[in-house]
């Protein structure tokens, strides 16, 4: 794979740029676990575990994460580890990512937090300056409340794997010149849980959890741009064996106005005046995100005049203020000009002496004016 073509490390990850180690840790894990080759069969698993492993390298390590930021994978180029498990810290952290800190005991009953879910919304520049309340429709695991979460139908309860006797592993000792060798995999009967439900729930399957659809009212708040971030703590997935829940990520995104462009808190528009007023000047009216503002036009204003607007722009999402309009004036030549229009328009040149020979007479134009007549 070129460098130009690996993907974002924090995307791989599913971290934002501002993450903690402790959640770049958690993130790594719960998808370690997910497509670790010895529990993830399906093609394509494999490739995509040594990427995750190569995210984690980088990011995981503070003089990496700090050359990657500002280099992007041009600054540590080299110095992760793509293939086989150099990036998991040797076999400590493969050891800690399946049975944890305690060991491979550990693993049959230790909690695990459920997974963050990300909700994507899309809403209209006006919504994004006023703030709004938005009803959200997702899917996420719950905890089966049929069985508690232990997967057992009612009455009956999982029981100790009796092939690993509810160590979660399979020991297995080789003799060889060097010496005796063991080695352990993990159970293949109950896939390290170290307890086997003989009789599964009829509602979950035996899974502790089961998947819904629910709704839950978002609350945005004025000065929103796309790309931002509402977490809401303990929406995401249930937990497995008593974990606590993972969180809901709505990333928001801000549909292009017709008539406004946004530039960070800024907004800038174009506004058409006939070019009587720009000779003249006036005053005219010029929308806003929330209304209409008066705005002045001085005598002689060019097409491509910019005018601000204060205060008359995008909230600050942090509270600090508002941003300014700015407005572009493009002055309109009539296409059409009925014969008594053209005879004013005609006088107005005469009165005007239509480019004077004294103005021809001042500098580049001039000169260039003189060639042309001789």
């Amino acid at each position: 794979m070129r460098m130009t073509d690996k993907r974002d490390y924090y995307e791989v990850l599913g971290v934002s740029r501002n993450a903690t180690l402790e959640e770049i840790k958690r993130a790594y894990r719960n998808l370690a676990r997910r497509y670790h080759p010895d529990v993830n069969k399906d093609p394509g698993a494999e490739a995509l575990f040594k990427e995750i492993n190569e995210a984690y390298e980088v990011l995981s390590d503070a003089e990496k994460r700090e050359a990657y930021d500002r280099w992007g994978h041009a600054g540590v180029n080299g110095a992760s580890g793509a293939s086989g498990f150099g990036g998991m810290g040797g076999f400590g952290d493969i050891f800690d990512i399946f049975f944890g800190m305690g060991g491979p005991r550990a693993a049959t009953t230790r909690a695990e937090r459920g997974d963050d879910l990300r909700v994507d919304i899309e809403i209209s520049l006006e919504e994004a300056a006023e703030g709004v309340e938005k009803s959200i429709r997702f899917a996420r695991m719950e905890t089966c409340d049929v069985c508690d979460g232990t997967g057992a139908a009612p009455g009956t309860r999982p029981e100790v794997c009796s092939l690993c006797r509810g160590t979660g592993f399979i020991r297995h000792t080789q003799n060889t010149l060097l010496g005796t060798f063991q080695t352990q995999t993990t159970c293949g009967r109950c896939r390290g849980e170290g307890r086997v439900v003989q009789t599964p729930c009829a509602q979950c399957s035996g899974h502790g959890r089961v998947r819904r659809t629910v709704e839950r009212v978002l609350h945005i708040p004025p000065g929103v741009d796309s790309g931002s971030r509402i977490r809401l703590s303990g929406e995401g997935d249930a937990g497995i064996r008593g974990g606590g829940p993972g969180d809901l990520y709505v990333v928001i995104y801000v549909r292009p106005h017709e008539f406004f462009e946004r530039r960070g808190n800024d907004l800038y528009c174009e506004v058409p005046i006939s070019f009587v007023r720009a000779a003249l000047g006036g005053q005219i009216s010029v929308p806003t995100i929330n209304g209409t503002e008066k705005l002045n036009i001085p005598e002689g204003t060019q097409t491509g005049t910019t005018f601000r607007l204060r205060d008359k722009g995008m909230p600050d999402i942090n509270g600090r203020g508002r941003g300014d309009q700015f407005v572009v004036v493009r002055v309109q030549v009539p296409t059409k000009l009925t014969p008594e229009q053209k005879q004013i328009l005609r006088q107005l040149a005469n009165s005007l002496g239509d480019l004077p020979e004294p103005e021809h007479d001042k500098g580049l134009f001039g000169r260039i004016f003189k060639t042309e007549k001789s």
